[in-house]
């Protein structure tokens, strides 16, 4: 994911720290997440996009997530909701990987994470592999940049 680092860095602000830093990084590591590169640090992020969707039907929230893989409008989850689907571990993993508060991370992720699954499958449909070269970077890190 070279390109991705670059542009990410480069837009974000990359290595200058901050929020927009962080946020780099951690838009970084939920696409490779999501592509299946297990860079969300447990072993239920390894399961790429799909995987992410079966953690959300086993916690009750498939209609969350189908909402944001539909062509509709996008439904929200809280950062309560959204630890409960990924799990402690998991979490904590990410966290220390960014070196983020737990809480800190939580909020951007459920504000960041519909905006990704959405922009991912356009079509309304989970891909068998997500390939992120399609993935309109610039359109997506505007509108978090926006929040």
């Amino acid at each position: 994911m070279g390109l991705l680092d670059t542009v990410l860095g480069a837009a974000l602000g990359g290595g200058q720290g901050g929020s927009q830093g962080s946020q780099g990084a951690l838009l970084n590591m939920v696409i490779g997440m999501l592509a299946g590169g297990g860079q969300g640090g447990a072993s239920g992020a390894s399961g790429g996009l799909g995987g992410l969707v079966e953690q959300f039907q086993r916690s009750g929230l498939g209609d969350v997530v189908g909402s944001w893989v539909s062509t509709g409008q996008n439904m929200p989850i809280s950062p309560d909701q959204l630890g409960q689907v990924l799990g402690g571990d998991q979490i904590a993993g990410m966290a220390s990987k960014l070196g983020m508060d737990q809480g800190d991370l939580l909020g951007q992720l459920s504000q960041m994470l519909p905006q990704v699954v959405d922009k991912l499958t356009p079509n309304g449909q989970v891909p068998h592999q997500v390939d992120a070269s399609g993935l309109d970077l610039g359109s997506l890190i505007g509108s978090l940049l926006k929040r």
